[in-house]
Order: structure tokens, then C-alpha cells, then sequence
């Protein structure tokens, strides 16, 4: 599928934060800040952001009175959190590991960038990952290479991990990189995300996944159907609250409306951000930068 240039996302669109809706708001709350190492950017009533710096990466809304989600839902498949450096990623990975071993589920090198990966006290997939620089990706026809190949947890943290980073694991920046969602079907995510919203395809895996991204991004947003083929709209549960795309400007969020209007996707739109659902119920809000 060939998208028209003004029908895409702006080049410079970024991920914002992830708002997760919890149970225990005190445990997930050290969680990404002892041991995933995020900074406590503010907190009140009901709800804590954590991030690095001013950037946002992670909400918590406590919402005790909700459940987990039955199996094969869609909704939250990992957050993923992007690194300025080896060594930035290799002191976090070394906090989760001091602070909570029992998370990680696994690690990968996918050639655009090396990856592990981690479930949060009540569920939620999180990534933490480094990227290679642009100039080492591999493109054929428009598809980013990308591959899923060993990677050991201890030899990186050999090479990576420095002194300090033992001492004060809090080592540059850090923001959302990419969302990877579980939803129902590979079609419909590709008709709302790259058809609607805008982004380009990226990669497939066949039928079971899509990547997408602005600007030649590796994926800003994946979606998969590995745990979630055929789910339905998600019922209000636990886990995904919301999902924070950036845009550039406030023309660039304009044109957006205008597209999701001209498909007809109903849209809350004030003046100053754009907020809608996916097929899957997934609650998606564009903001401008400037």
C-alpha cells in the first residue's frame, strides 16, 4: 500500500508517554523507579509520572476497581524504552537485575537495535533497549532488516556496564521509543494505523504482525496477534490506559482531524489534542510539540 505524502504522519511525530491503569499503585511505582530507574517527575492523588529529565515515559493511574483482562485480550503488548547509549541500557539492565530479577523474560539483538525485555509487577510487557545508529540499518524495498538473535544479558552487561552506572544507574536520557500493542487482526490494524493515521508499514511477519513507523523509524507502533488473534474491543481492565503520540506541530495535528474526520472515526478533538479509539478499544491521544 503506496500512502499519498500528505496523508502521512510528519517526519519528526514521536512516541509519548504510556498511561497503564494499576492496582497497586505503590509497587508499580517502585518498580519503574528502583529498578527500571526512572525519576519520579511528579505525584498527586491518584496518579504518578515517571520518565528522565521533563520527558514523560511512564503514567500510572491507580484504578483499583478494575481486574486484569481475560487471556487473549488485546491491549498492551510491551512499552518500550529507548536508551541514549550502551552504557545508559546496561546500568538500568543492571538495576532490574539487582532490584528485580524475576522479570526479565528474555533478550534479543534485531539487528536495528539490542533489546531485553521484562513483565512489570502486574503484567504489563516493558522493553528496554539501544538503538544502532540509522546509518547501520539495511532497508530492501521499503522493509526494514530486522531479525531476532541471541543475546547474552551478562556479556553485555561485561561490555557495557561502567562503575558508575553501578553507583547511580540514572545515566542520560530516556524516552518511549516504540508501542507494541496485541490486537485482534493484522488487516484492521493496518486500515486504522498506516490507511487512517498515517504511519508507513515498516515490516510484516507474515500475518501475524505489522511495524510501523514516521520518518523511517525502525517502528514507532507494532501491533501482533501472537497472544490476541480474533479479540474483540477491549472492555475497561487493567493495563493500558492510553497511548501519547507527538506531533510537530499544530498544523501537522490539524491535518490529522481533517483525515480521521474524512474516514469517519469519531474524534474528541479541543483545539489543542486529538483523542480516539482503535478497533480494539485502545485509547490513542496526539498532542502537538510546538
Amino acid at each position: 500500500m503506496t500512502i499519498p505524502s500528505a496523508d502521512l504522519l510528519a517526519a519528526d511525530t514521536a512516541m509519548g508517554a504510556v498511561t497503564l491503569l494499576v492496582a497497586d499503585l505503590d509497587a508499580m511505582t517502585a518498580y519503574y523507579r528502583d529498578a527500571v530507574t526512572l525519576r519520579v517527575l511528579s505525584a498527586g492523588g491518584d496518579r504518578v509520572v515517571l520518565g528522565r529529565g521533563t520527558t514523560p515515559v511512564v503514567i500510572l493511574q491507580h484504578s483499583p476497581d478494575l481486574r486484569h483482562a481475560a487471556p487473549r485480550s488485546a491491549g498492551l503488548f510491551h512499552t518500550a524504552i529507548l536508551f541514549e547509549t550502551q552504557a545508559a541500557l546496561a546500568a538500568a539492565l543492571y538495576s532490574v537485575a539487582r532490584r528485580a530479577p524475576g522479570t526479565f523474560t528474555g533478550s534479543a539483538d534485531h539487528l536495528v537495535s539490542q533489546a531485553f525485555y521484562f513483565t512489570d509487577p502486574e503484567g504489563n510487557g516493558v522493553e528496554l533497549y539501544w538503538d544502532r545508529d540509522r546509518t547501520q540499518w539495511s532497508w530492501t524495498h521499503g522493509r526494514i532488516e530486522m531479525d531476532t538473535l541471541y543475546l547474552d544479558p551478562n556479556a553485555f552487561l561485561g561490555q557495557h556496564l561502567t562503575e558508575a552506572g553501578t553507583e547511580d544507574p540514572v545515566i542520560g536520557g530516556a524516552v518511549v521509543g516504540h508501542v507494541h500493542l496485541s490486537v485482534g487482526d493484522v488487516a484492521s490494524a493496518r486500515e486504522f494505523y498506516v490507511r487512517r493515521l498515517g504511519f508507513e508499514t515498516t515490516a510484516e511477519l507474515g500475518g501475524s504482525a505489522l511495524f510501523v513507523s514516521a520518518g523511517g523509524y525502525h517502528h514507532h507502533m507494532a501491533m501482533n496477534t501472537w497472544n490476541s488473534a480474533g479479540a474483540g474491543p477491549r472492555t475497561p481492565a487493567l493495563g493500558l490506559g492510553r497511548v501519547d503520540i507527538v506531533l510537530p506541530t499544530a498544523d501537522d495535528l490539524g491535518s490529522v482531524a481533517e483525515r480521521m474526520t474524512h474516514f469517519g472515526a469519531p474524534v474528541r478533538d479541543d483545539g489543542q489534542t486529538l483523542a480516539f479509539e482503535d478497533p480494539w478499544a485502545n485509547s490513542i491521544r496526539l498532542t502537538a510539540a510546538a
